[in-house]
């Protein structure tokens, strides 16, 4: 299977720089699978598609400022250095920029000496392992040096960081925002919950491994980094009650389906725990517990487009992105979204 299977054009004009003034007024294109028919509707009508006993998995993972502009203690260069992941031993895993400046033992300084880094280790595709020393409490650092890590097609600057979160989000951890649940408020998940759906988190904390490009022309030789997921017995329980009883199974987000799908068995029972996942889902790929999908357009080429042309077709899949194209939809993480059911 090769790269070029999953290009399509897209003007770039299409490529929304700002959410909306109200997140639930993006519009939402809805494919039914079976019968291959695409309706335009905006995201707050996705009430009309759910039924008293589906569930809702979302992600509740929370973005961390992680992009961090500092200067070479040495030199005085600025650099910049995105966290990616924690790291067992207390240090990050990280995306450094320019990486050919901070070689092993090199120091960086943030916010004037409040913040300092040395570099430990050179990991695999360059990342940087870097161990962080300051006063104080680090999320607090962090979160009075950092900025939000905007995708790079994004070039206006978030007004709120608040915009670049979910309304539920809860734990603290990611480098990019689960954006198919950027479309919820707060008044429209209480009206989804008046309708006996369930709601179910999880959490994936988005690193590298969901958006690093795809460099390789057989797909099958991409591989993918690492991302801490974790399920609750709670969030097992809800999922697998629901299977039993007839409902569907809703992921938002292939965040939430990347969870479910590392999670679960064969037997399509989810199993509550914790680990690390490299899950790279593509066309061919056997879903055990996902019924239904909430998912902004994607990038071109990339592993999130692979992962909805395995949950649908394809050319069906590139089809509805043409024909998104047409009817000038918002694309990518402040875009609009698509249901498919």
């Amino acid at each position: 299977m090769e790269l070029k299977d999953f290009d399509y054009e897209l003007p770039e004009e299409l490529i929304a720089q700002d959410p909306l003034p109200d997140r639930s007024s993006s519009r939402l294109m809805v494919i039914d699978r079976a019968s291959g028919s695409i309706t335009n509707r905006h995201f707050r009508d996705i009430k009309d598609y759910l039924r008293p006993g589906d569930c809702l998995v979302l992600n509740d993972t929370r973005v961390i400022p992680a992009r961090l502009i500092g200067v070479k203690e040495d030199t005085g260069a600025v650099v910049e250095l995105l966290l990616l992941k924690r790291l067992d031993d207390g240090c990050w895993e990280t995306l450094a920029k320019p990486g050919k400046k901070l070689k092993v033992g090199a120091r960086v300084s943030f916010g004037e000496g409040l913040l300092h880094a040395e570099i430990v280790d050179i990991l695999e595709e360059g990342n940087r392992k870097v161990r962080f020393s300051f006063e104080g409490i680090f999320e607090e650092i962090l979160d009075r040096l950092g900025e939000m890590p905007l995708p790079p097609y994004i070039h206006n600057k978030l007004q709120d960081r608040e915009r670049y979160q979910t309304v539920y989000a809860k734990n603290s951890g990611s480098a990019a925002a689960p954006t198919a649940g950027l479309h919820f408020t707060e008044e429209l998940l209480k009206e989804i919950d008046d309708m006996g759906v369930k709601r179910a988190f999880v959490t994936l904390h988005v690193g590298l491994g969901t958006f690093r490009p795809v460099k390789t022309e057989n797909i099958l030789e991409h591989h993918m980094h690492t991302e801490y997921c974790e399920i609750s017995r709670e969030t097992a329980d809800i999922i697998n009650g629901t299977r039993e009883a007839g409902g569907r199974v809703i992921c938002v987000g292939t965040t939430s389906v990347r969870t479910l799908e590392s999670m679960a068995g064969d037997d399509g029972r989810v199993r509550a725990g914790s680990r690390d996942t490299d899950i790279f889902i593509y066309p061919g790929y056997k879903f055990k517990c996902v019924d239904s999908l909430i998912t902004n357009f994607h990038l071109p080429q990339s592993t999130l487009l692979m992962l909805v042309s395995a949950f649908y077709d394809r050319e069906k899949v590139l089809d509805a992105y043409r024909q998104a194209v047409e009817e000038r939809y918002r694309f990518f993480s402040f875009g609009d979204a698509m249901l498919l059911i």
